[in-house]
């Protein structure tokens, strides 16, 4: 047994690497769900399954009665009623959206199991290092957290007084909850990483926290947008323009409603929350611009490389998102180069921080 920053460690440095290894897996499986939750928003398939059944609900309808069932039940939201419906939606095309939420809801029994297991194992082997214990608990819990955040995401567009859609306000709490565990297991697994190299943790500094809040910010802006389908509001098409960097001819958008103050515009309003999230982007970006700076003069140049390519591409991504009028597999990519900016951004946060 040895000691680290006080507290001992349990096992043996051969010990550390499986558990980076674990940990930076279920990370890559965060952003994979990530992006299928994209899919999910942009295909409206989120309220295609009306139950939530943690268990029994891994295993999708087989036979025709059952496709039946869970179609009519489907009928009763007002997702259907309204829009669906009166568009004349066959059995077949409710199985394709049925699809996308199933395959979103088993990637996240498939990312409970691929944490829980290893570290029930790690946990018997006694080969988790001192004081890690309860940051790998909270991690556990928060993706406990996430599937009830889901479900409640979910129920909001079920009722009969529910809109065609879910809570924007949900659907934010939904992916932030899943950005914020990503960053802990990046985190976390770095800090073992320095703990192979036997240096101490790294510490969260002033910068890293700024830098990580603006991010914070601008991620949740990007969720009200996404929750309003705001991203259409821009108008014009392919190298407009009038859809980027102006919206709809003019700098700042016309119609924005502020009869209920600005603040409530803010988080209601389409036209402004686009606005705010295209423009709060570059203050996000001079930040991380800084952060490179500082990586290079710590020699940290592979960080800094991934920070600017993370959020150039990111820019890159979200303009063209915009331009095609919210092509879903460029609107797709723009939200999954989120999750990759996070990890790169907790990356650079976390250099900064080293003790040597």
């Amino acid at each position: 047994m040895r000691v680290n920053d006080g507290r001992p460690i349990i096992g043996t440095m051969d010990d550390i690497a499986p558990m980076v290894r674990w940990l930076l897996s279920v990370a890559v499986l965060v952003m994979l769900i990530v992006a299928v939750g994209g899919i999910t928003r942009l295909t409206e398939s989120g309220l295609s399954i009306t139950q939530w059944k943690p268990l029994t609900g891994a295993l999708p309808p087989i036979t025709d009665a059952q496709w039946q069932a869970e179609f009519a039940g489907y009928k009763r939201i007002p997702q259907y009623v309204d829009v669906n419906g009166p568009a004349g939606m066959t059995l077949a095309q409710y199985k394709f959206i049925y699809f996308w939420e199933w395959l979103h809801r088993l990637l996240g029994r498939v990312i409970g199991l691929a944490f829980a297991v290893p570290l029930a194992w790690f946990w018997y082997k006694r080969t988790i290092p001192g004081g890690y214990k309860p940051r790998l608990l909270a991690l556990l819990a928060l993706g406990g957290l996430q599937g009830v955040v889901g479900w409640w995401m979910v129920s909001s567009g079920l009722s009969a007084e529910a809109l065609d859609r879910v809570s924007h306000f949900r659907l934010a709490a939904h992916l932030l909850v899943a950005l914020f565990t990503l960053g802990g297991l990046v985190w976390t697994a770095l800090d073992l990483k320095a703990m192979e190299r036997g240096e101490p943790r790294a510490r969260l500094t002033r910068f890293g926290l700024i830098a990580l809040g603006m991010l914070a910010i601008q991620l949740f802006m990007g969720a009200m947008v996404a929750g309003l389908r705001a991203g259409v509001v821009a108008g014009g098409g392919w190298f407009s323009w009038d859809a980027w960097p102006l919206m709809q001819g003019t700098f700042f958008p016309q119609g924005v409603e502020w009869a209920r103050g600005a603040l409530h515009a803010l988080v209601n309003d389409p036209y402004l929350t686009h606005f705010v999230h295209r423009w709060w982007a570059w203050a996000v970006v001079a930040v991380l611009i800084v952060m490179g700076r500082k990586l290079k003069a710590r020699h940290e140049r592979l960080v800094s490389v991934a920070v600017h390519a993370a959020f150039g591409t990111q820019v890159l991504l979200g303009i063209f998102t915009v331009w095609s009028g919210v092509t879903l597999w460029i609107a797709v990519a723009h939200q999954l180069c989120g999750a990759l900016l996070v990890a790169a951004t907790v990356w650079g946060a976390h250099a900064l921080g080293r003790r040597s």
